[in-house]
């Protein structure tokens, strides 16, 4: 729906459309020099609008891509840490804190 409506006396007039208390309301701006100012200034302000929705799903899309590549390096890391540890002689107890594993002492002789 455009905010130019036509009347019977075949005039266009320009209304605004906003949302309060979750009804949509129209206010009357009017016809002529103003009415075609105040158009082009709400055009503006939603080029503007539409202008930075864009960069936040933009910014958004790489953080998520950016989070999306840390975690892939920590699940490295981890993998990394976790075959030093084994490779060094250790055991992770109950899944929480690495420890030494001793020494049998049918290993040693």
């Amino acid at each position: 729906m455009s905010p130019w409506e036509r009347r019977k006396r075949g005039e266009l007039y320009y209304y605004r459309s906003r949302r309060v208390n979750g009804r949509v309301e129209k206010e009357y701006i009017g016809n002529g020099p103003l009415a075609e100012l105040a158009a082009e200034a709400d055009a503006l302000d939603r080029r503007q609008r539409e202008e930075e929705t864009k960069a936040w799903r933009a910014e958004r899309e790489q953080l998520e891509t950016l989070e999306g590549l840390t975690e892939e390096l920590c699940e490295a890391a981890e993998l990394l840490t976790r075959a030093a540890f084994l490779t060094a002689g250790y055991r992770q107890h109950h899944r929480g804190e690495w420890r030494k594993q001793r020494e049998r002492a049918d290993a040693r002789d």
